[in-house]
């Protein structure tokens, strides 16, 4: 009785970081656990660097223009990555039994959360190695160290919105719907936002809606970081713009499923 009794107070101090980290290891495993889900967010991005950008010798040879063509798949694929693991992973977690179970834990919600957070990072930052080596292999694209240090925390930057509204949409909708809503929001953003043709091929009205969307002004600044060009002034307070946005729709959806679920 003794030993089991003191046992709990160690158990409810174990550090928040820990437990973040125990949840992203748990997710991570399951995400691996659906090969077709590992595969295709590692390789979409990569694919079509090959068959769109590679046949274009004039833009594979060109080591500005091979750069940001990697630079802006490169978006895409965290887009894709935070959004599908945030967005349809959230969703078919909370139909599950053991997400109720784990909600009734003692743990805050923070750490698992985090959780969630650190699976997404790892997940787009995987997503990007078999385009790298594409582009290092195929293409001309080159990076200087500090070219390559600033596109490794650009990640991070651009991870962070898209990440926000994967938990908005994973927590206020269905499975089914979360995923049909994830799918119609990845590939227009992509194409709109300049992350599949570069926007100087865009029309002058929709290079003006594009330049207001979170996907082209993630773009703007990557390829900005990785081959010198400026960024458009609108990129940062666009990209800050929607992060706020997002982030308080995320907390909308969070405390919307608690109120729902758990009164």
């Amino acid at each position: 009785m003794t030993a089991t009794t003191a046992a709990a107070p160690r158990a409810a101090l174990r550090p928040p970081l820990a437990v973040a980290w125990l949840h992203a290891r748990y997710q991570f495993v399951e995400t691996l656990r659906v090969p077709i889900a590992v595969l295709g967010n590692m390789l979409f991005p990569g694919l079509a660097l090959l068959f769109f950008v590679i046949p274009q010798r004039a833009v594979a040879d060109d080591p500005v223009a091979a750069t940001a063509a990697v630079g802006q798949l490169a978006v895409f694929a965290v887009l894709s990555a935070c959004l599908f693991t945030h967005g349809a992973g959230v969703a078919e977690d909370r139909a599950l039994p053991f997400d109720g179970y784990l909600r009734t834990l003692p743990a805050r919600p923070g750490p698992r959360l985090a959780g969630r957070v650190l699976n997404g990072l790892a997940w787009a930052y995987l997503s990007l190695i078999p385009l790298a080596l594409i582009g290092w292999l195929l293409t001309a694209a080159t990076l200087t160290w500090a070219q390559a240090l600033g596109a490794v925390a650009m990640v991070v930057a651009v991870a962070v919105p898209f990440t926000l509204l994967g938990l908005a949409i994973g927590y206020s909708m269905t499975t089914k719907a979360a995923l049909a809503v994830t799918q119609v929001t990845v590939f227009p953003l992509g194409f709109a936002g300049g992350l599949f043709l570069p926007p100087q091929m865009f029309p002058g009205w929709l290079d003006a809606i594009s330049r207001l969307l979170p996907s082209r002004a993630a773009r703007d600044l990557v390829v900005q970081v990785t081959t010198g060009a400026e960024a458009p002034a609108l990129a940062v307070p666009v990209l800050l713009a929607w992060t706020v946005a997002f982030g308080a729709l995320a907390v909308w959806a969070v405390r919307r499923d608690e109120g729902r679920r758990f009164h």
